[in-house]
């Protein structure tokens, strides 16, 4: 009797531990609702340079969703005068509108908080959390030219001034940027962002601000006074949380994707 308790009880232990094995192996996304991302590169990037973190978001049961807005990456060939501000608002919006997917999490790097900002002014209803990362943070009636250090105001002026369609790309990219493995990759990919994006002023209307879950993600070692201005506001509004990622560069897609990666699961 003893022995068959012992076998019986031996048997469900090792169903229960079986259990909790499985449990455990799942992707911490299948646990939960699925998340959903729509992340967004900065100027002069495109869907391409998500596709690390891209890939380990979706092995945890991840949609994810990496845009490339007009004029730039794969879709160079329609740079033109009208490419602006407003062009890559209406790309962020199509995504959602299109594909419609609901309780995202926008993430925004670099340049693309400008129009991210704008376009959660339509959206918002559907986004449920956002990471800034890098980021600037929107300032209605401000054109994106007055933020930026006074070396490339001058370049991006210049370059308007000779009715160029977008701005110059820098010649060498420094380990403040992207690590030495990944420059090669980085600079072949890179395209001239439209200049008129940085040009026009923005129409904003504080849906940023109504979006309950907000993160403000700094890089340290990118030195950028207007993230160092963003980060400081967002550390000191309760509405937002902020981290750190440090030993990376701007483009901590490259350079820690498994790092960003938990990150933004923990944001979402």
């Amino acid at each position: 009797m003893n022995r068959s308790n012992l076998t019986r009880r031996s048997v469900v232990a090792g169903g229960v531990a079986a259990t909790a094995a499985s449990s455990l192996a799942r992707p911490a996304c299948a646990q939960v609702a699925a998340k959903t991302f729509v992340l967004v590169a900065g100027a002069a990037g495109g869907g391409w340079q998500w596709r690390r973190v891209a890939d380990r978001l979706e092995r945890q049961g991840c949609k994810v969703f990496a845009p490339t807005l007009t004029g730039l990456g794969e879709r160079s060939h329609l740079l033109s005068k009208d490419v602006g501000l407003e062009t890559h608002v209406t790309d962020i919006v199509n995504v959602v509108r299109w594909e419609g997917p609901e309780r995202i999490c926008l993430v925004a790097h670099s340049y693309a908080g400008w129009p991210c900002g704008a376009a959660l002014d339509r959206i918002g209803d559907a986004v449920a959390s956002v990471v800034w990362l890098d980021a600037f943070r929107p300032q209605d009636g401000c054109a994106l030219i007055d933020l930026v250090a006074a070396s490339a105001r001058q370049a991006y002026g210049e370059a308007a001034a000779h009715g160029e369609l977008s701005m110059p790309l820098s010649p060498r990219l420094s380990s403040a940027v992207v690590n030495p493995r990944d420059e090669a990759l980085l600079r072949a990919k890179l395209t001239p962002q439209p200049i008129a994006t940085y040009m026009q002023t923005l129409n904003y209307r504080g849906g940023l601000e109504r979006i309950a879950k907000k993160t403000y993600v700094r890089l340290p070692d990118f030195p950028n006074p207007s993230f160092d201005r963003a980060y400081a506001a967002c550390k000191g509004d309760t509405s937002w949380s902020t981290a750190e990622l440090a030993d990376c560069g701007h483009y901590a897609m490259f350079d820690a994707p498994e790092r960003l990666a938990a990150l933004l699961l923990r944001a979402a």
